[in-house]
Order: structure tokens, then C-alpha cells, then sequence
């Protein structure tokens, strides 16, 4: 009895009564104000049965109306409908409504992709005060919850599982990451094979933007565009393929894909059958990445120019955490003679406003990650990156972002697909005192960012001014009875 009494009370903390969702329903006097208030959002479908598990956990033991199924409603829909009413709230006087919308923060449980989509919307809103946001480790490679601390193995769904988790959200710090923007366009004759890619096989965060027909209503081309988000890395090649090839298995054979450790064995043998490790004899060079397109970066000059890929790189990584394929760091920590030699800016950093170029030949050499001081062939540190792909190269490329992968269509003839990642802003992330993701005033108080606002650029020629305004995920919210529209 004492127990449930003290589980109660510990509840107490996170509650959010149902009126703050609903607008115009009785308010409901609440005789302790929530410290740590939260949202969750769960992705049933993750983690096999867990996603399942879990939510009949939180909704036990929160507001049923503070937890939800994101396969039930989008992240944007909900926090567009409770920011509107908080806002009315505080408008009349509401203290709790008031004190909730200032300690808010959002729990996201589900595969890495999952959490690029919240992580989207909240940028998208525009607000103010964003509320941070903790991941739980419900997909297969979980690489954005290791980062800060949340570990890498799928989670308890049992009510004790659930409340260490709720005191860990309560006890973290905020921190805050660089969030990337891409742009993919594609332009190609009416009739060609590169045809816009369906909804359902885009990933959760890359939203197709428009198709524009060019002024002559009679001209044979069309252009389609898409935009998003990522937080932890864009790839491209060998590795893209094979997570393309589990995520192709796991669509047709839900019920083969119930737990994280069989997962990651099938995609294991997934990169044996695709020949990532035989990528000599299986892979023809003209997938190799130097072969397939042209890449640009842009440093601190704020001037492109071509990045050098070496011929045997077959995939790319444009990283933005130090956790890759399931915890393994990429760029690896290089010594300060290294970084001079190879005109590297400062060590990596999840709020500087730079990239981390990566490249990989095959899979025995991303095996060299497992090793203590063991990295990838380190390209290029840039703050905005650009990869032009060559005409009639393939008829398609493998690509991914934050583990959704997806089959990027390519012109055989006179069209052309081109890339483009450059910074756009930041989110707050929940960390824990495991957090591995490193900032700047935790590396040096005296490092300074160099995010692309604050960079001079002579390039005029800036065909996505219009798509960068967001990535597509939300609607964005306006204060005080504004319109709300679509940017």
C-alpha cells in the first residue's frame, strides 16, 4: 500500500492534466505543480512488441492524454493543438498552464528516425521556449540515445523500468545539437526513369517540398524537391544499401523482426549478401562515390569548393554525433598534428556548426571502428555540403539519413539530382551523465562556432533560399492568435 502511495506521489511529478490537450474542457485543479511535466511519444511499431509494452506502461502510469501512439497522431498535430490552447491559457491567467509550458520537456520512444521526425516539428513550430527532448532506445541501431547517455539496448517496459526512466528524464541537462537541413532536387525530361520518389518510401523526416513546372507550360522538364531534417548523420553507398536492404526485409517480414539482437543478426547477414564485405568482386566502381557524383564543401571562407574523394571510397558519412552503426565513432579523435596536416578546424563537436566527412571502402574497414583508436579515412570538416551527381553514372544511389534509408532515383539522360546539406539552427537535447556527445563549452570555453549565419558567402547562386525556410515537418505556430501557415 505504501508503496503505490509513494509511486503516486513520484507520478506527481510528471502529470499534466487533460485540460492543457483539450481545449475549452473543465479545469482540473492539480494541488502539486509538476517539476518535470512530460509528453511522450511512442512509436508502436518499434522495438517489435516493446513499442506495444510501453505505452500500456506510460499511460498506466501518466494522463492517458500525455502519452501517444505516433501511429494514432502526429508529433506536429498534438503540440500544434497545446501550444494554441497553453497560450490561450496564460492568456486568462492560468498559473499551472503558465508553469508547464516553462518545464515542459518531450520523451520520444522509437528508432533513430522516429526522433527526427519530433525533432523536426519542434523546429518547425518555431517557439519560443522549445522544450528539450529525451530518446528511448527502441530501434535497432539507437544511435542518437547513446549519444547522451540513454544507452543503446532496447528498454524495461515494466512500471519500474518506466519510472527510473522518468527520474533519469527529470534529473538530465539540457544541451544543445546543430540540427542539418537537405535539399534533394531532382530535374529530368517528362517520361525519364527518374520518377518522384513515393511518400511511403521516403524517410519520416525528408517531406516532399513541391514539383515545379518551368515557366514555358510546354517545356518537357519538371523539377521535384524534397526537404528535411537530420541530427546525427546523412550517408550515401555500400552502407546505405544494405540498411536499405533490412528495411526492404523488415517491410515484407514484420513478424520475422520482434527483438533488437535477432535484428541486428539479420543485418549482419544482410551486409554478407549484399557484398559490403566483398566489395571488390560484388561492387562495380561506378557506384564508388567519386564516380557517382561531385562533391563541394564549404569551409570558413564561405566559398565552395571540390572536396577530393579517393577512388576506393564507396561509401560517405556526413556525420554530426560521435555515434554511428550502433555506437561506433567514424571520425575517432585525431591528434592535433593530424589536424593540421589534414586542415581540420577544431575536434569534433555537436555544436559548432560543422560536419564531419567520413569515407569507408568496405565493411573490413569499418571493422577498424571496433578498434580503440580505429576511424574512418577523415575527408573534410565543412559547415555546408553539396554532392552534384554525374549524368548516366547509375540509374539509382543508396542513401540515408539518421537510419532511414531510401532508393534515390538517378537521370540516365540530361537531368540531374543534386544534394545540398547546410546548417539550420539548433535543438535541445536531454543528456545523462553518460552523455558521450561533447559541446563547445564542455570542450574549450574558448573555441568559438562557425555556423554558416555568421560567415560571409560569395555564392549568389542559392537555389534552395526558399526550402531552407523549414524542413517540412510542421506547420509553424504563431503566438497570440496569429494565422498559422505553411512556409
Amino acid at each position: 500500500m505504501e508503496n503505490n502511495i509513494d509511486k503516486t506521489n513520484k507520478m506527481k511529478e510528471f502529470y499534466i492534466p487533460t485540460y492543457i490537450f483539450v481545449p475549452d474542457s473543465p479545469v482540473e485543479h492539480v494541488s502539486d505543480t509538476p517539476s518535470c511535466p512530460v509528453i511522450v511519444f511512442i512509436n508502436t511499431k518499434s522495438g517489435g512488441q516493446l513499442g506495444h509494452d510501453l505505452i500500456v506502461t506510460y499511460r498506466k502510469l501518466l494522463n492517458h492524454a500525455q502519452v501517444f501512439d505516433l501511429l494514432e497522431e502526429a508529433p506536429d498535430k498534438v503540440l500544434h493543438r497545446m501550444y494554441s490552447n497553453l497560450e490561450k491559457l496564460k492568456r486568462d491567467g492560468d498559473t499551472l498552464a503558465s508553469e508547464i509550458h516553462r518545464r515542459l520537456r518531450l520523451i520520444v520512444a522509437g528508432g533513430d528516425g522516429t526522433a527526427g521526425w519530433l525533432l523536426g516539428v519542434v523546429s518547425d513550430l518555431k517557439l519560443v521556449h522549445p522544450p528539450p527532448v529525451a530518446t528511448v532506445p527502441l530501434g535497432t541501431g539507437n544511435n542518437l540515445p547513446y549519444s547522451f547517455g540513454w544507452g543503446k539496448r532496447n528498454p524495461g517496459t515494466d512500471q519500474e523500468s518506466v519510472i527510473s526512466f522518468l527520474q533519469l528524464v527529470r534529473e538530465a541537462r539540457e544541451m544543445n545539437i546543430d540540427s542539418w537541413h537537405i535539399v534533394m532536387r531532382m530535374e529530368s525530361p517528362k517520361g525519364s526513369p527518374c520518377d518522384p520518389i513515393a511518400p511511403s518510401d521516403l524517410p519520416h523526416s525528408l517531406h516532399a517540398f513541391r514539383r515545379v513546372p518551368k515557366a514555358d507550360p510546354q517545356d518537357m522538364e519538371y523539377s521535384c524537391t524534397f526537404r528535411g531534417g537530420f541530427w546525427n548523420y546523412f550517408s550515401m553507398g555500400m552502407d546505405a544499401q544494405v540498411s536499405y536492404a533490412f528495411h526492404s526485409e523488415r517491410k515484407l517480414h514484420p513478424e520475422k523482426f520482434k527483438n533488437q539482437l535477432s535484428n541486428q543478426k539479420t543485418y549482419l547477414k544482410l551486409a554478407c549478401t549484399q557484398g559490403w564485405f566483398c566489395a571488390n568482386l560484388l561492387h562495380p566502381m561506378s557506384r564508388n562515390i567519386s564516380h557517382l557524383a561531385n562533391v563541394k564543401i564549404m569551409k570558413k571562407s564561405g566559398k565552395w569548393e571540390n572536396l577530393e574523394i579517393p577512388q576506393s571510397i564507396r561509401s560517405i558519412v556526413c556525420l554530426n554525433l560521435p555515434s554511428f552503426s550502433g555506437g561506433l565513432n567514424p571520425w575517432g579523435t585525431p591528434s592535433k598534428r593530424k589536424q593540421r596536416k589534414r586542415d581540420l578546424i577544431m575536434p569534433p563537436l555537436v555544436d559548432d556548426g560543422l560536419l564531419e566527412i567520413v569515407g569507408f571502402k568496405d565493411a573490413w574497414h569499418g571493422l577498424v571502428l571496433l578498434s580503440p583508436k580505429g576511424h574512418g579515412t577523415r575527408l573534410a570538416q565543412a559547415h555546408r555540403v553539396r554532392f552534384e551527381f554525374h549524368k548516366g553514372a547509375t540509374d539509382h544511389a543508396y542513401m540515408r539519413i539518421d537510419g532511414e534509408p531510401w532508393k534515390q532515383p538517378l537521370p540516365v539522360d540530361d537531368g540531374k539530382v543534386v544534394v545540398e546539406i547546410s546548417h539550420a539552427g539548433q535543438v535541445k537535447m536531454l543528456a545523462t551523465k553518460n552523455c558521450i556527445a561533447k559541446g563547445i563549452h564542455e570542450s574549450s570555453p574558448a573555441i568559438s562556432t562557425v555556423h554558416p549565419e555568421s560567415s560571409s558567402s560569395d555564392d549568389t547562386d542559392d537555389d534552395f533560399v526558399e526550402e531552407r525556410r523549414n524542413f517540412g515537418a510542421a506547420l509553424s505556430f504563431r503566438y497570440m492568435g496569429d494565422d498559422v501557415n505553411k512556409q
